[in-house]
């Protein structure tokens, strides 16, 4: 079989992996607008950093197996680890249905963390694979868009169901359908791509000392060492810090400003929207114009996002602060993928991925301690503004350490 690399050469594979990665997002959707209001109204939790829990066990369970999903998927194959992803997916939806306290909800967000690791690292890699070097920004901007706007309509149909139905079970349901189609495209239609790495490898990449580093040497580089891979780990982590903030304790900041459960699951899915639509041309755009900047302002922009939020309580300005924040991950999200895939040597690049996505995921238990501490002791709002200046420092952290990740011309 003849191998060529790029998106138009590989469309068939590339397209079914995007819808695949949509099942992912949407599995995230399933609890994105009311899982905080079933831990108040159901399980009677007030302590925002008790409601918050969910969170911090998904950010450190995806964070622990996004690190892991990429050595497994060179040792043993992307298809193997995504199918795992999928499998562990399972008992999510059921469990959110029928758990008879809050500690089997913050069980099966372990479970969901760790199926989020596996199956959206894997899907990442192999759009990697597939495309080669030339068109990386834009597959990653197609990536991104597919998971994140599957988990804005998943958000906006759960809040939907829950004002009609109820906040369980029937919300759930969806979840089910999720896990039966994810997996039976993974198993029956997916095909592995390992082998477009060996290619790259033979007609890129000639053989050198970057080709042969340990697992150690390549967390150190991913995480401190390399201006440029540390950057994009730090302004990941902070990235979904502030996500992690916006998914626990933009929900009850809506509630109590007086929006209904309809309103509430809108303005829940604006967001995502926003971001997951936009990343095809921020993504495109990278491939242009480059990493770097877009990273420096799309971190800026998430901060004035969560400023805007902090400073009104209407339903239109709301939607304004979540369209700004949409915009600014936008332009970080699938830009800080691509300028990995820049950097890292192709023999441990998907190791690299794995790095840069444990610290990103890692962001969302930090930002849901970190809000939810901070809500609990000084309120809400006070908690929002600490959330935006940590991001804006990330954003200046990035404009004097990193260095342009793009070459013209490659490939």
């Amino acid at each position: 079989m003849s191998i060529r690399l790029g998106l138009r050469e590989n469309l068939g594979q590339f397209s079914l992996l995007v819808l695949v990665n949509a099942f992912v997002g949407a599995m995230v959707g399933l609890e994105r607008s009311i899982l905080p209001a079933i831990a108040e109204q159901e399980f009677h939790i007030a302590a925002r950093t008790a409601i918050l829990s969910f969170i911090v066990v998904f950010g450190v369970s995806k964070a622990l197996t996004n690190y892991f999903a990429g050595h497994f998927s060179d040792r043993f194959g992307r298809k193997q680890v995504l199918v795992a992803g999928w499998l562990t997916a399972i008992p999510v939806p059921f469990v959110l249905m029928w758990a008879p306290d809050w500690n089997w909800v913050v069980g099966a967000n372990v479970l969901l963390g760790m199926s989020q690791g596996l199956t959206w690292s894997t899907t990442v890699i192999m759009k990697i694979d597939l495309v080669g070097p030339k068109q990386r920004g834009l597959a990653m901007g197609l990536n991104e868009f597919a998971g994140y706007f599957a988990v804005a309509s998943s958000a906006l149909a759960t809040g939907w169901f829950a004002a009609r139905f109820g906040l369980r079970p029937e919300p759930f349901y969806l979840g089910v359908v999720y896990v039966v189609i994810g997996l039976l495209l993974s198993v029956f239609v997916v095909r592995e791509t390992r082998h477009y790495v060996a290619h790259e490898l033979r007609t890129h990449h000639p053989e050198t000392g970057e080709s042969r580093l340990t697992q150690g040497e390549i967390f150190r580089r991913t995480s401190l060492t390399d201006c440029n891979l540390s950057s994009v780990s730090q302004a990941g982590l902070v990235n979904n810090l502030n996500d992690g903030m916006a998914w626990g304790l933009f929900p009850l900041v809506f509630a109590a400003a007086g929006m209904t459960l309809v309103q509430i699951g809108l303005l829940a899915a604006i967001y995502p929207a926003v971001w997951g639509a936009s990343q095809i041309f921020t993504g495109a755009l990278s491939d242009k114009i480059g990493r770097k900047w877009l990273i420096v302002w799309g971190m800026w922009l998430q901060a004035g996002g969560i400023a805007v939020t902090a400073l009104t309580a209407d339903f239109m300005t709301f939607g304004l602060g979540a369209v700004l924040l949409g915009l600014g991950t936008a332009m970080v999200y699938p830009t800080l993928l691509a300028a990995i895939g820049d950097v890292a040597h192709p023999s441990w690049r998907a190791s690299a991925v794995g790095v840069y996505r444990f610290w990103r995921d890692l962001g969302y238990a930090v930002g849901a301690l970190l809000a939810g501490i901070t809500a609990d002791l000084f309120g809400l709002v006070p908690a929002m503004w600490l959330v935006a200046a940590l991001t804006l420092l990330s954003g200046l952290i990035s404009a004097v350490r990193m260095t342009e990740t793009f070459t013209r011309g490659t490939g």
